[in-house]
């Protein structure tokens, strides 16, 4: 199969990667514009293009796709038998669905119809699901409304935060892509029909995982207790709250929970108002407040400051009882 291949972040580089090695040909990378990200206004390359950069694939940075005429033009030039998508960024249009012989296929990190939209990983993380997934979905002009040709199922371990559970399914998405592929051409080369599942057949709620904002990343103290945790998780390592007028990025905690509270922890109190230091317990962490249970913060990382855990964390911070951080 002739692949050109849609993806711009590093969770998209596994799939290319076992493209590139496959029997199919990769003929070229379509990613998103070099973008300023660092100080100085430096123009900076995405992950998947400096990727292709290194193993001499045609790449296409487009600013725009939709009405590109040139752009266009040029992907039919190519030939190609298929479309892979994954994180490119942008909702591709009819013109371009339309060009690869054999359709556009997405790998989308959810159980769909649950978390269609830009941010499945982290909703799926904020909300505490117990199961996530990827789904090999032929793309159409609908925000990941397509049909699904293969899917699988993964438990969401207790521990998982943002970065582990996208590398598990940044993994999962190469595997199924090619798995897809070798499904796709099998179909192809019996003259049947590939087996495809609507996703209104599936007996899933429909939710949207929107964008994640800039107001996200604020700690709220005035939550639950298991809301922040999971927040903290799901937006990791970014998460933050103020501490004497400084960003504090919350990396870890631990809920202190009915189950696991004991004469240690006497001193919790749930009418404290939230986001109050309620001890500092030598070697473990700082003890705070929410409108729930009380938290312990175990890793964080202070504005200038390397990331500290346990003991380093209070010696970095030299908290007090009765002090506030504030959302």
């Amino acid at each position: 199969m002739r692949i050109i291949f849609w993806g711009t972040p590093e969770y998209s580089i596994p799939s290319l990667d076992i493209f590139i090695k496959s029997k199919h040909e990769v003929i070229a990378v379509v990613s998103q514009p070099d973008k300023k990200r660092s100080r100085g206004n430096k123009l900076i390359s995405s992950p998947i293009k400096s990727f292709a950069e290194q193993e001499s694939i045609k790449i296409y940075t487009p600013a725009k796709i939709k009405d590109n005429i040139h752009f266009i033009n040029e992907l039919k030039s190519l030939s190609c038998d298929l479309f892979i998508v994954i994180a490119y960024g942008k909702i591709l249009p009819k013109e371009i669905l339309e060009i690869p012989k054999f359709g556009c296929w997405n790998a989308h990190a959810s159980l769909l119809p649950r978390w269609r939209g830009a941010a499945p990983i982290q909703w799926s993380l904020i909300k505490g699901d117990e199961f996530t997934g990827v789904g090999i979905m032929k793309m159409n002009e609908g925000l990941d409304t397509g049909d699904i040709l293969l899917e699988e199922k993964i438990k969401i371990d207790n521990n998982d935060n943002l970065n582990t559970l996208s590398e598990k399914l940044s993994t999962l998405s190469a595997k199924l892509l090619l798995n897809a592929t070798s499904l796709l051409e099998e179909n192809i080369n019996k003259n049947t029909n590939s087996q495809l599942t609507k996703q209104n057949t599936l007996g899933r709620e429909i939710t949207y995982a929107r964008m994640i904002e800039k107001s996200d990343f604020k700690v709220d103290w005035g939550n639950e207790a298991i809301k922040i945790y999971q927040k903290i998780k799901a937006l990791y390592p970014r998460a933050n709250t103020t501490f004497r007028g400084k960003n504090l990025k919350i990396l870890k905690i631990k809920v202190l929970s009915d189950e696991i509270k004991n004469e240690k922890y006497l001193f919790m109190c749930k009418f404290s108002r939230p986001g109050i230091i309620l001890a500092v317990i030598e070697n473990e962490g700082i003890i705070i407040s929410t409108k729930t249970d009380p938290i312990i913060l175990l890793e964080a990382k202070l504005e200038g400051k390397n990331i500290s855990t346990q003991k380093q964390l209070t010696q970095q911070l030299k908290p007090s009882v009765g002090e506030y951080l504030s959302d």
